[in-house]
């Protein structure tokens, strides 16, 4: 999108991550075959709608480790992004294909007859891929997103108990307790 903000930044990931390879374009094509889509097109979906709290990622720090970052999910926020980008892709998709009519098949060539059916095999994966990610936009409380990933990696993720505060880092010092012989 060219009115993203943060879209130079997210051009400087793709290029940074493709560098060696064919540089990855700002807009992709990936094949629906339905069911569960791409994990590629997922990860390239939630780099291109990072924004919001979640900007963060894109600061130079994490440069070198946000397109890994972007192959789970990030926050809830951008994962209903991700889906409902897929799902208004699938349902403008469906809607182009029911401008065009099957019920003419029977008066069609052999060619139009076969493209008819290449048709509907691609409208049963639109439909497959939609009703798939209709569910997982149901379920996006459950997912575990990107803050809650960190603090397990930190072991940050456990409750607190008043125990806690009795641990004692390094020895106690009082002021002027030192017993120093200079």
């Amino acid at each position: 999108d060219d009115t993203d903000r943060f879209r130079d930044d997210k051009l400087d990931i793709l290029e940074y991550e493709t560098y060696d390879l064919a540089p990855m374009e700002p807009s992709q094509v990936f094949d629906v075959t339905g069911g569960r889509p791409d994990p590629a097109m997922y990860q390239f979906l939630r780099l291109a709608n990072l924004g919001g709290k979640d900007a963060f990622l894109l600061e130079s720090i994490f440069r070198k480790e946000v397109w890994g970052f972007m192959s789970e999910p990030v926050s809830e926020d951008n994962e209903r992004a991700v889906v409902t980008t897929v799902i208004d892709a699938c349902e403008n998709a469906l809607k182009e294909m029911d401008e065009i009519s099957n019920d003419e098949a029977s008066v069609l060539s052999t060619k139009m007859q076969l493209c008819a059916l290449v048709r509907e095999s691609e409208r049963q994966a639109l439909v497959r891929t939609l009703e798939y990610v209709k569910q997982e936009a149901e379920a996006l409380d459950l997912k575990e997103y990107y803050q809650e990933r960190r603090l397990k990696n930190l072991g940050l993720d456990s409750e607190w108990s008043p125990e806690d505060d009795d641990i004692s880092f390094g020895g106690t010092r009082v002021p002027g307790g030192a017993d120093y012989d200079w």
